[in-house]
């Protein structure tokens, strides 16, 4: 069992890397060069949302320092607006500019490309819900040791 949950840990792992890599593709054809792939899914993970850095963090699972350093850069390159909350003025609300919602729609059309090409690689939809299933598994699994060892 060792070498295979060793083996199902490492391809999620290089799956993600390679998810990253998919998106860089996208955004290198269609010329977009200011902002990154990292950048691009936590955009279009906003969507039409308006949230808070904390927002943001808990529903996209990004590392808090990194999320602010790429709303940072996101804010410079002209993706995002940022209001600050008029009853916390600690907390800052962003949501997409028109340039923002533009690459979203450009995001939105590949990805919806790549779902109309996932017949041609053999993968079904029955497929993909039982691999979904499988890392919800991982997921909770690895969270209980995360508060096992917090708490214990």
């Amino acid at each position: 069992m060792n070498h295979v949950y060793y083996d199902a840990t490492f391809l999620i792992e290089r799956l993600h890397r390679h998810y990253l890599e998919v998106v860089q593709v996208e955004l290198d054809r269609t010329g977009v060069q200011d902002i990154n792939n990292v950048q691009a899914l936590i955009l279009y993970n906003l969507a039409h949302d308006e949230m808070t850095v904390g927002e943001l963090t808990a529903r996209g699972y990004y590392l808090g320092s990194n999320v602010s350093y790429n709303l940072k850069k996101m804010f410079e390159a002209g993706y995002l607006l940022q209001e600050r909350s008029p009853h916390d003025r600690r907390s800052v609300r962003v949501k997409l500019s028109e340039k923002g919602l533009a690459l979203h729609k450009t995001l939105e059309a590949y990805f919806e490309k790549q779902v109309s090409m996932l017949p041609q690689a053999d993968i079904a939809s029955d497929e993909i819900i039982k691999t979904i299933d499988t890392l919800k598994k991982f997921e909770r699994f690895w969270s209980g040791i995360i508060n096992y060892n917090r708490v214990g």
